[in-house]
């Protein structure tokens, strides 16, 4: 199977970051707890994220009822 995204040239800092973890081996717990924290942290990171947006853009559950009745196609086929 082959990967659709493109190799990078080089590492990001996360990746450096985690090979520093390489020399140590964990358990299949203590990996399935390290998996749930990075989940956490990149999940609360999109919810502060879309709070924000929320308050800039003065967004409300109205807003939510307005937008399923928008039609968004383009009309021209993807």
């Amino acid at each position: 199977m082959a990967n659709s995204q493109p190799t990078p040239d080089k590492l990001s800092n996360l990746q450096l970051e985690l090979l520093k973890l390489y020399p140590y081996t964990v358990s299949e717990e203590e990996l399935t707890d390290i998996r749930q924290l990075l989940a956490d942290y990149f999940a609360q990171k999109i919810d502060r994220e879309m709070s924000q947006l929320w308050q800039e853009k003065s967004w409300n559950d109205q807003t939510i009822e307005q937008w399923k009745t928008e039609h968004l196609r383009s009309g021209t086929a993807q």
